[in-house]
């Protein structure tokens, strides 16, 4: 799994969700299919008048969820911003003739009120339930937002090797060792070990 893999099943998913916050701080999620995809990038339409646009030109801070139905959840923490206006005309007409039911919303002319978006540097965390144990990765989409996040729990020098936090983990990610270990590709983020940890050695990780 990889980054350009990912936007290929976001692109089968078709509808993706679309998260901001509005100035009073209130989150904000449209559903949005027009949508076109490119190798390390993608494209997305709104018109200028809605409050969704106005918020990413404030600062262009989203995140994009997409989930397939093989539960895979994939989720981009992204700038987007405003395609170069010599090139506005060029990526509404592409997502207009992938997307036909858009001459139905916007006929004719009146595509114009548009503006395309453009997604080129994001965080992705790809996070797979539909085996076992599950499986998680974080990968980068262009400078990746400068950097992934860490998030989750390790386990600290001050463990005991008890063993309580390997008996209560739901996916069995929790090894043997001085400390014992966590394998973070498996691990569901539930925070089991952590509340049952007797000498608090769990700990969360940074950007949580």
């Amino acid at each position: 799994m990889d980054a350009k893999t990912c936007l290929e099943k976001l692109k089968l998913v078709g509808v993706l969700s679309f998260a901001t916050v509005d100035r009073e701080g209130n989150p904000q999620l449209r559903c949005i299919s027009a949508i076109h995809f490119e190798e390390d990038s993608f494209y997305f339409f709104t018109a200028r008048g809605k409050s969704f646009c106005h918020e990413l030109l404030e600062n262009g801070k989203v995140q994009i969820l997409g989930y397939t139905r093989f539960k895979e959840m994939i989720r981009l923490s992204a700038k987007a911003t405003p395609v170069p206006e010599a090139e506005q005309e060029e990526k509404i007409d592409a997502i207009f003739a992938q997307q036909p039911y858009l001459a139905n919303v916007y006929p004719g002319d009146t595509r114009k009120i548009g503006i395309i978006f453009e997604v080129k540097h994001a965080q992705i965390e790809y996070f797979h339930l539909g085996v076992n144990p599950i499986f998680r990765e974080s990968y980068t989409l262009g400078d990746g937002m400068n950097s992934i996040s860490k998030k989750g729990y390790f386990i600290s020098d001050g463990c005991i090797g008890c063993g309580k936090c390997q008996k209560s983990c739901p996916q069995r990610c929790i090894e043997q060792g001085t400390p014992f270990y966590i394998q973070q590709e498996h691990c569901l983020h539930c925070g089991s070990c952590f509340e049952i940890c007797p000498v608090k050695a769990v700990r969360k990780r940074g950007g949580e």
